[in-house]
């Protein structure tokens, strides 16, 4: 059984994807995706790519309704099997129900219930097993052998990829120069990493603290260890994807690792603030943005499937720190500019009240002291 799984993955990891691949989904999805809307977070200086807003409430459904259409495209018309959190067995689910195909998903049984209630909506057969996404991965992997079913990974498979990769796609037209994409599996990643890398955008990765298996496998230690429990259950995954490893190791410029107190805080200040719905998973883009300069910066909110119960405690529970007031910024002449780039005023200039320079302020304080 072992030395079959082990077969199916060295087989997806020979397809090859590509940004040709990324075109290709972009054509396929268009008449049944719009573009999800782009929203400028003035408080966190951060552009915002809307994908909680997109069907199913999350980018999985691009990736899954690709694979599904390109499938078809190669005549094969298999019953489909996933195993996920929830985000892929919705877009799956959604994907399926589109196209007329059958569809099963493997969920563990701590899956948020509003997203396994999402996948039933649309009519997908729903097996509950073990504790973990990586429990239920297993499992879909054994249904598969067992009843010729095709396994269609939440990220580690190239149609799922380049589906995920039309997010860059409609970025490209915002000109950003650094996006930030939450990693569980890798597979938005690698998808958007491929669309805008040609371009000099610089890609950032954001984990969460203890759930961080693609950064410490980018960085060469592949040990499994067990994910820890996190508001971010989206991005739970004890083993990343060999494709997207593959991928990201080229493509990716950083991975930040930011802590889940920082990812709380981010989330509650989204919906208080920018009265933006998201995920755990969703506001780890934004959580991560925060140590990230950058003039034309844009996070990627994945998913917006977030329990209405665990909402109503994390504001009852956060109390976000004010944000800081934004500065005003006065527009010099360009020729004082160049002349003097250094000058700080700190108090406002007449004709009996001269500016006073920061460098002056340190002198005249190493005087008094000395």
């Amino acid at each position: 059984m072992d030395g079959d799984v082990s077969s199916h993955v060295q087989t997806v990891e020979s397809r090859t994807v590509d940004v040709g691949d990324v075109l290709a989904a972009q054509a396929r999805l268009r008449r049944y995706l719009p573009p999800t809307p782009l929203h400028y977070a003035e408080r966190f200086g951060c552009w915002l790519k809307l994908e909680n807003l997109q069907r199913t409430g999350s980018y999985k459904v691009r990736g899954a309704l690709n694979a599904l259409l390109a499938a078809r495209e190669r005549g094969d018309h298999r019953t489909v099997i996933a195993a996920s959190a929830g985000n892929h067995a919705q877009g799956l689910a959604w994907a399926a129900y589109r196209l007329g195909v059958n569809a099963i998903t493997v969920m563990p049984r701590c899956a948020p219930q509003t997203k396994i209630a999402g996948v039933a909506h649309w009519g997908a057969t729903v097996r509950l097993h073990g504790d973990s996404y990586d429990e239920a991965k297993a499992f879909a992997a054994e249904l598969a052998l067992q009843n010729d079913y095709r396994v269609l990974s939440a990220f580690d498979d190239p149609d799922v990829i380049a589906g995920q990769g039309t997010v860059g796609l409609e970025l490209a037209a915002l000109g950003p120069d650094v996006v930030l994409v939450p990693i569980g599996g890798g597979g938005l990643a690698s998808g958007v990493a491929l669309a805008l890398k040609s371009q000099g955008v610089r890609i950032i990765g954001a984990q969460v603290e203890g759930v961080d298996s693609m950064c410490r496998a980018l960085r060469g230690d592949c040990a499994l260890r067990e994910p820890a429990a996190t508001l971010a259950d989206g991005v739970r995954v004890k083993e990343p994807g060999h494709l997207t490893r593959q991928l990201l190791s080229h493509l990716l410029d950083d991975v930040i690792v930011v802590r889940e107190a920082e990812l709380r805080e981010t989330l509650v200040r989204l919906a208080l603030e920018e009265h933006v719905i998201a995920e755990g998973a969703g506001a780890l883009a934004l959580a991560a943005g925060r140590r990230v300069a950058g003039k034309r910066k844009c996070a990627v909110v994945s998913g917006g499937n977030l329990d209405a119960g665990v909402l109503a405690q994390l504001l009852s529970e956060i109390r976000p720190r004010a944000p800081r007031r934004p500065r005003r910024r006065h527009r010099e002449h360009p020729a004082q500019a160049s002349l003097e780039p250094a000058i700080t005023t700190l108090r406002p200039a007449t004709p009996n009240n001269p500016p006073i320079r920061a460098a002056a302020v340190r002198t005249r304080n190493e005087e008094l002291t000395a």
